[in-house]
């Protein structure tokens, strides 16, 4: 199941033309949860140039719509990373050092 959503999730994002997109099911972790009997947790981070300009609440938006129903049946939390080209260049040379 929870394969079968990621790559409906991936499907669903390629409105936003992604340079880079990853999803990761951390349900597991969430085991017990009460939430977690609504769907799963899933941590996703993309890059795309259709961010930029954007503040994080409105890429947030932007992948929340591109995800549709799914945010209320499928996935019960979501963590995302969403950036530009650029930014996600800046953050992994911060990361490195």
């Amino acid at each position: 199941m929870s394969s079968d959503i990621i790559a409906t999730m991936q499907q669903r994002l390629q409105v936003l033309a992604p340079q880079a997109l990853d999803i990761q099911d951390d349900s597991a972790r969430h085991a017990g949860h009460a939430g977690a009997r609504q769907g799963g947790h899933y941590r996703l981070s993309i890059v795309s140039d259709c961010f930029i300009g954007k503040a994080s609440l409105a890429r947030h938006r932007m992948i929340y719509d591109a995800l549709g129903e799914l945010m209320q049946q499928g996935i019960h939390a979501l963590a995302i990373r969403a950036f530009t080209a650029a930014e996600a260049t800046t953050q992994t040379k911060r990361e490195d050092h």
